[in-house]
């Protein structure tokens, strides 16, 4: 059975009232007027909003009521990359204009357990709850620039805890409860939080995870906390008060006592670029990285992606499945900035079967759903038929990202979900945001990203620093953003940020992925370039050919690799998880091959292939490719991955014992 054939049209156009009514097309309305401004389509659109930095963020600032919350000096008063300063003079607080974007009365958060047990929090409730915390957080010693660290899951409490750290101008960071208690102190230590607040436990896959024990480890190794304010989430509040007995140096506190203060009566004003959080590498190549992003970088960016991008509006309500301890987290609570209410789901996305999200989606009236590509892929693989299953009448949009949405995913999408628009999308932890993603006035073409998201001067570049038209480049972006980062923790001198981003191409941003951007805009991400595949010469995207075997009925998810050998050989391997009925054998290998050289290229054909039980990831759900690439080139696993920053390190034994007997048997011949 081979993958099922690519329309040769879009697979969702937008209809002429769609476009009309959406608020991007209000926004060139409002340039229109504002600056004379015409624009014959969205590339042209694009190409203003990267060429003239001052006169598209200052459109978007106002176009968003952003002069509500400051007036500034000036737009850019420094272009300069790594190192641009954005709107001097400006002061505000990225909480204050949250809470102030929705009705009182309306609902603002959906809590949801894997029971089903609900909780909703109005917007009126939601402020009052953040103030009581920012009050409380004051009371404890929390100043402007501390930082206040959550140990949690994707409960409505996280919501609280982030925006009442930030009412007060302290720092956030938060790291999921899947995370064991010394990957949190590698994380956390880095920044020598003053308040530590965690939840007891979360229950996933029917199973009840208790912390406390965790938290009280990770509370002994960070010297700098005074206070732990817990949240009663499964009912272990007794162990806690053991554990509180036993460290009557730190205050501990319970959640609802926090609640009990009276709220503060201000949030404290900021300049643009203080810092608002703290994000976390993936720590795939080493001890993760802190990315410090601004109050004003992420609120410009983020209504400009959720409300011009995304269309959200007050009447939406957003439901991305995700952790504290991924962006797409602080993306889904930015999407607040739009005024509608969000979904928050703690457990996990198969809990009773493969439909859960879509059950979650229309018993919620969910409009815009977030998932993960692998996740689509499951869905495909278990027969869901989400259209016929479930009344999803209110789902009008869906976006995807952490790794490249295969096109046969988005045919699935329009045949069993419905006609509206999955956008797939790119961007990164480091900048808090797509670069490249879906536009409500666009079509959607199977396989590609839809385009350059506004104000994102992204191109696809050769080594040499020359464009690249229509073929496969690196990706980089050639003009500042504001969401980019204002800092790496605790690089005082720049140089880990310099050497992150800017060491391919002075004074521009290399983003590390493998792109081609078509004559329309549109953009395919082809798979990191650092583990780009590479056969005499010709670089070749590994997504490609995950493309092609995770559509084939034996394959549940491939991972292949090139790696170059010490005799000067390139060795390309793929791993296949293959479903429960099939086995590797001779047939099935055969049929892998002829797939990937009929629907790619002979080149593309892997030299070995191998059945294994399952793949690695990143807690973000990635395949890891590069240090697999390394262990199989002869690195040691602790050389080049932390065991922390994977799902199941054991799986990588596997690939270190393939290098092993392959070195043994090259020593033999």
């Amino acid at each position: 059975m081979s993958s099922p054939a690519l329309p040769s049209h879009p697979v969702w156009t937008p209809s002429h009232e769609q476009i009309a009514d959406a608020t991007l097309t209000r926004f060139q309305e409002r340039v229109r007027a504002t600056q004379g401004l015409e624009f014959a389509d969205y590339e042209d659109l694009w190409n203003w909003s990267v060429t003239d930095l001052e006169g598209f963020w200052s459109s978007v600032w106002d176009f968003f009521g952003l002069d509500e919350e400051s007036g500034y000096d000036q737009v850019l008063a420094d272009d300069a990359m790594p190192g641009a300063r954005w709107f001097p003079g400006a002061e505000l607080n990225f909480a204050r204009f949250l809470l102030g974007r929705g009705d009182p009365d309306a609902t603002a958060i959906i809590y949801i357990a894997e029971s089903g047990d609900r909780t909703e929090v109005t917007w009126a409730e939601l402020r009052e709850q953040v103030l009581a915390l920012a009050a409380e957080l004051g009371a404890a010693g929390v100043g402007v620039g501390d930082v206040v660290a959550g140990y949690l899951p994707n409960i409505a409490e996280a919501v609280v805890a982030f925006l009442g750290t930030v009412a007060i101008g302290a720092v956030w960071s938060s790291v999921g409860q899947d995370y064991a208690a010394q990957a949190v102190v590698d994380r956390f230590g880095q920044l020598e939080p003053r308040v530590l607040i965690a939840a007891d436990g979360y229950r996933f896959n029917g199973q009840l995870h208790s912390r406390v024990a965790a938290v009280d480890e990770i509370v002994a190794q960070l010297p700098s906390v005074t206070e732990v304010i817990v949240i009663d989430n499964v009912g272990d509040q007794g162990n806690v008060a053991e554990v509180r007995d036993s460290r009557p140096s730190v205050k501990w506190r319970r959640w609802n006592e926090a609640m009990a203060a009276e709220g503060l009566g201000f949030f404290v004003s900021v300049p643009f670029d203080h810092p608002l959080w703290v994000l976390f590498s993936s720590g795939t190549t080493g001890r993760p990285k802190g990315l410090v992003h601004g109050h004003g970088g992420v609120l410009i960016e983020k209504v400009k992606q959720t409300g011009l991008h995304w269309d959200l509006r007050a009447d939406d309500r957003l439901f991305w499945y995700t952790s504290p301890s991924w962006m797409m987290w602080n993306t889904q609570v930015s999407s607040l900035l739009c005024g509608g209410s969000i979904v928050c789901y703690d457990g996990s996305p198969t809990y009773l079967g493969s439909s859960c999200l879509w059950q979650i989606a229309a018993d919620l009236d969910v409009t815009f759903l977030g998932v993960s590509p692998g996740y689509l892929q499951s869905c495909a693989n278990d027969g869901v038929r989400p259209a016929e299953q479930f009344d999803l009448h209110r789902l009008r949009a869906m976006g995807s990202t952490g790794s490249p949405l295969a096109a046969h995913l988005q045919v699935w999408a329009r045949d069993h979900v419905g006609d509206l628009p999955l956008w797939s999308m790119s961007g990164g932890t480091d900048l808090a945001s797509a670069l490249v993603g879906g536009v409500p006035t666009l079509p959607v073409w199977a396989g590609k990203i839809s385009a350059r998201c506004l104000g994102a001067a992204v191109d696809a570049w050769d080594e040499q620093g020359n464009a690249v038209e229509g073929g496969v480049g690196e990706l980089v972006i050639r003009r500042p953003l504001p969401s980019m980062p204002i800092k790496l923790w605790n690089d005082h001198e720049g140089a880990k940020y310099r050497d992150a981003y800017f060491d391919g191409y002075p004074g521009v941003w290399r983003q590390g992925d493998w792109v081609t951007i078509d004559d329309n805009g549109a953009v395919v991400i082809h798979g990191r370039s650092d583990s780009t595949l590479n056969r005499n010469g010709i670089r070749m995207g590994s997504s490609d050919i995950y493309a092609v075997v995770e559509s084939m009925p034996e394959v549940v998810e491939a991972l292949v690799i090139g790696a170059e050998q010490s005799d000067g050989t390139y060795w390309m391997p793929l791993f296949v998880v293959l479903e429960p009925d099939w086995h590797l054998d001779a047939s099935v290998r055969n049929h892998i091959k002829s797939e990937i050289r009929e629907k790619l290229s002979p080149r593309h054909v892997p030299d070995e292939i191998f059945a294994v039980p399952a793949l690695p990831h990143t807690r973000t759900g990635k395949k890891i490719e590069v240090p697999i690439k390394r262990i199989l080139q002869g690195a040691e696993v602790d050389e080049v991955i932390s065991s922390d920053a994977v799902d199941d390190a054991s799986l990588l034994d596997f690939f270190h014992g393939l290098a092993a007997s392959r070195r043994a048997v090259s020593a033999i011949s």
